[in-house]
């Protein structure tokens, strides 16, 4: 079993995209199977082993996603927060504007899935090992 705690204590370390595989490293190896993330408030549930799941609590001021999903901006905006070029609330609020309303990410599988309103996948990445 994992606790809030410990997931945000390493979440603490990334600081941009960048450091994104080194998170899904160190959260693999707390027991994290999988997650999703909202981006309307930054909420994130997770999920171990034997049905375990735990959820974080959201930021209290939340972003509007628009309905209307622009996927060609939103990889431009997701590129340059891989590039370190953008911290984590200037991605979450990217990812509101171009109507990115979750993503999930599966440990066994390594892949990131970014999701919009309607519930379209709009991006499936692996995620790089570390």
């Amino acid at each position: 079993m994992f606790t809030l705690q410990q997931i945000h204590d390493a979440h603490a370390k990334v600081k941009t995209g960048a450091d994104f595989p080194q998170y899904m490293q160190d959260i693999i190896d707390l027991g994290v199977t999988s997650f999703e993330t909202f981006v309307f408030d930054n909420h994130t549930d997770y999920k171990g082993k034997n049905d375990f799941s735990i959820s974080s609590e959201g930021f209290a001021e939340t972003l509007i996603v628009a309905d209307d999903c622009n996927a060609e901006q939103f990889k431009s905006d997701l590129k340059a927060h891989q590039k370190g070029q953008t911290d984590y609330p200037t991605f979450l609020n990217d990812c509101a504007i171009s109507g990115i309303e979750k993503w999930e990410v599966i440990m066994s599988e390594m892949t990131c899935t970014y999701f919009d309103k309607k519930g379209e996948t709009i991006l499936v990445e692996k995620i790089p090992s570390v």
